[in-house]
């Protein structure tokens, strides 16, 4: 986590660089709020190799993003965490991230906005896209039995081992006990097989190659946070909003449309996902799809923001007046 904390602060030392990715950069110097013109601005956004993202790819697919004067290029990240460090260096011009991230790096005091939506719970026990999951002849049963068990998550110090805390202390279990490995997402399947960890906290397509191994699913963790609970958004840093608001506003034009169409269109989300993932067909049709809301919900955010708290995650509240659209 120190080591985090000090590549965003020296990120944010170097926020001026985001200069160099101004308007100039534009095929033919468009402006993305003219419409029609045919011109569109490049913009770089990190993404995380997860089901969550497939809007954008759709809407990337769709001519959404272009639609709206927008070249949008998408590159792969392990992570939220390592995508904030991205956008406030001016890598990307946007970036996705758990909210947590968001609350971590917003209490640092770097220089970041949520500019739009990104996914949120299905609201389902058992039945959303993330959750706790073991191999089928584990003994484990619950996450109160996450005591003393080494438990994979993509990150560490954030909402993974967040939110699966919460499910252990939701179930009568001393969470202070568990002990988390950070896992890349798509080594999760694999070294939960081979018994390198107890369990792991794991989302879309994992989740289903998981299940399709045997795999069971002890709690789901996002649903024990919070109803509904908003898991990422969309972000940019202060400087380029300021500085590019007419790409920001084109930029959330384009994602609140692309969340609408992959809401109501799942054959074709399962499509892309194919994409950009290595998920295999057989294991496709079994992945449990997120909700895409256009808009983010608070008290869920308050939630997550208060359990980062009592974690010790921030040094200062985070301000979501001043994070969140």
């Amino acid at each position: 986590m120190r080591r985090l904390l000090t590549v965003i602060a020296v990120a944010a030392l170097t926020v001026g660089g985001l200069t160099a990715c101004s308007d100039s950069e534009s095929t033919g110097g468009g402006d993305p709020a003219a419409g029609g013109s045919g011109k569109t601005t490049a913009v770089k956004v990190g993404v995380i190799p997860i089901v969550d993202v497939a809007p954008i790819y759709l809407g990337k697919e769709k001519g959404f993003y272009e639609k709206h004067g927008i070249g949008l290029t998408l590159t792969p990240a392990q992570g939220g965490a390592a995508i904030v460090p991205g956008v406030v260096s001016g890598d990307f011009q946007f970036g996705f991230s758990n909210v947590t991230s968001l609350l971590v790096a917003q209490s640092k005091k770097v220089p970041l906005k949520a500019v739009a939506n990104g996914v949120a719970s299905t609201g389902e026990e058992g039945a959303d896209f993330g959750g706790i999951t073991v191999k089928k002849d584990s003994p484990l049963r619950s996450a109160a039995d996450l005591e003393g068990k080494k438990v994979a998550v993509n990150t560490l110090k954030n909402i993974g081992d967040t939110s699966v805390k919460a499910s252990v202390e939701k179930a009568g279990g001393d969470p202070s006990r568990v002990e988390f490995v950070e896992l890349p997402f798509d080594q999760m399947p694999a070294a939960l097989d081979a018994g390198q960890v107890d369990a792991a906290w794991v989302v879309e397509p994992g989740l289903a190659t998981i299940k399709a191994q045997g795999g069971r699913v002890i709690a789901s963790n996002y649903v024990d946070v919070a109803p509904d609970l908003t898991v990422a958004m969309y972000f940019t840093s202060t400087a380029y909003a300021k500085q590019s608001p007419e790409v920001v506003k084109a930029f959330q034009d384009a994602t609140r449309e692309s969340l609408a169409y992959a809401d109501s269109h799942p054959d074709e989300v399962r499509r892309v996902i194919t994409t950009y993932t290595k998920i295999p067909e057989a294991t496709l049709k079994n992945v449990t799809l997120p909700k895409w809301p256009a808009e983010p919900n608070r008290s869920s955010i308050d939630t997550l923001a208060e359990l980062g708290r009592q974690d010790g995650l921030f040094t200062e509240v985070p301000d979501l007046d001043e994070l969140l659209p």
